[in-house]
């Protein structure tokens, strides 16, 4: 400790600081210009524990990105790195491509007892590669194989991964064969109604596209749907128009493909989103969550379906030991610790206290989700809505203003949507009551911030970013 009146020794701080900088500029020199959160959340993780991320430079941030929602559990759970650290002690393999090992029979057995059960009675589960867009690969093959159709049914504002396929059934896909059909959106509905009306009204094209001989659209292979669509904004489908959208399929042997990458182990406040709505998917795509932190994918689906030749989808990674072991410990921590059901009570929470944004400031036009899977859209409220009568147009700008402010106050949150105006969170599983409480005022903060100081804020944490117009609250 420095004597009174002596100034402290800064060059622990400076040394970290200088440390980390050579970190980001060496990442911007050498690393490819694709790379995307590094660019808005410019920090160097060295430790990490739950929520909470030090960065290189001495700093501590909440984490609300989560791994783009991969980490269920938050960072380094002690239950996840248990299982790890039991199958390094052990010996065993860790790679072994498709061959069985007691630790993937642990993992699979935990999955089938989490699955929908008028699936998991029925059901074959498909080991991919190790990324959710490997998943959707497959299942968009094994549909094809199974009926004999080509064609595929998406929907408008959908992601589902980077590959080709993957990409060809996305919101942002052009000259493909994929069918493009309305997904309901109350706050920016297709057909400005919003509720069960407009729902409904999306439910009616679908079937006209599907009975018209001249729509243009044969009898396709199979329907892809998110339950929550995440990166296209967070907008939860309602639970009716699910209905519908398995009675759609059903009655034309429509195979129904539910995409749970992001919303799969209790982060919408079910376990599987799907169960929200009641229904049984044919085929479900899982990622992300499932593999405890580590790369692992797989599509689960009716037996009746599994008509592969051997070798016809597969992957040289599909048989990572680790990602199966922390994937197993996950599943059965947030089953048996009812982290669904708390991700449902907080989400409601945090619902809540964010609509109070809404109330108080303009530049809020929307706030959505379901459980543990959150947006708030920023909106231009001085400019006129594209159609009479509808909302705002989106603000991508003050969206970012926003990020940066967060990121300014330790709080890391991403950024989606259509034109990325969607501030996004997806905290842990496990965030305490309290942590809650620091997320929601660190958001509130930096949303005030913006609104009354411009778009940049009073400090942008990264430069050359700030924005020229101001938020009216």
């Amino acid at each position: 400790m420095p004597a009174v009146g002596e100034r402290p020794d800064t060059r622990p701080v400076l040394g970290a600081r200088a440390a980390h900088d050579g970190i980001l500029r060496r990442q911007s020199a050498r690393e490819s210009a694709a790379r995307t959160y590094a660019r808005a959340l410019p920090i160097v993780p060295v430790r990490a524990r739950g929520l909470t991320i030090e960065g290189a430079d001495g700093r501590r941030y909440l984490d609300c990105l989560s791994g783009a929602g991969t980490l269920a559990l938050g960072h380094n759970h002690p239950v996840v790195l248990e299982a790890i650290r039991k199958v390094l002690d052990s010996g065993a393999p860790l790679q072994v491509l498709d061959l069985a090992t007691p630790v993937k029979d642990a993992f699979t057995t935990e999955l089938f007892r989490t699955l929908p059960a008028g699936l998991a009675d029925h059901a074959r589960v498909q080991f991919c590669g190790p990324a959710g867009t490997d998943a959707v690969e497959a299942a968009l093959t094994l549909v094809r194989a199974a009926t004999g159709r080509s064609g595929i049914l998406a929907f408008a504002g959908a992601y589902h991964g980077m590959t080709a396929g993957a990409l060809a059934a996305s919101g942002g896909a052009s000259d493909v064969r994929v069918a493009r059909l309305p997904y309901p959106h109350d706050y920016r509905c297709p057909f400005g109604i919003g509720g069960e009306r407009g729902a409904e009204l999306a439910a009616r094209w679908t079937e006209s596209i599907l009975d018209d001989t001249k729509s243009g659209v044969p009898s396709p292979a199979g329907m892809i749907l998110e339950p929550v669509q995440g990166e296209g904004g967070v907008i939860p489908a309602r639970d009716d128009w699910m209905r519908r959208m398995r009675e759609i399929t059903s009655a034309r042997s429509i195979p129904l493909i539910a995409d749970e990458v992001q919303t799969g182990v209790g982060r919408t406040g079910a376990f599987w989103a799907v169960e929200h709505s009641g229904i049984t998917p044919d085929v479900m795509v899982l990622s992300k969550a499932i593999g405890g932190s580590l790369p692992l994918a797989v599509v689960v689906y009716r037996d009746d379906l599994d008509v592969w030749e051997p070798g016809a989808h597969a992957g040289t990674f599909r048989g990572n030991q680790l990602a199966m072991a922390a994937g197993a410990a996950t599943l059965a921590y947030v089953r048996e610790n009812r982290l669904a059901e708390r991700a449902a009570s907080l989400g409601i929470r945090m619902l809540t206290q964010l609509r109070g944004l809404a109330a108080d400031f303009a530049c809020v036009g929307d706030v959505r989700g379901r459980g543990l899977m959150i947006g708030v859209e920023l909106v231009d409220p001085d400019q006129p809505s594209a159609s009479t009568g509808g909302p705002p147009p989106a603000a991508p700008e003050r969206a970012a203003a926003v990020q940066r402010e967060c990121l300014r106050r330790g709080l890391i949150v991403e950024l989606g949507g259509r034109h990325s105006s969607v501030v996004r969170l997806l905290p842990p599983l496990t965030i305490t009551d309290e942590q809650v409480s620091a997320v929601l005022d660190r958001l509130a903060d930096a949303v005030a911030d913006v609104a009354s100081a411009g778009l940049g804020g009073r400090g942008a944490a990264a430069p050359g970013q700030a924005g020229q117009a101001e938020c009216s609250g």
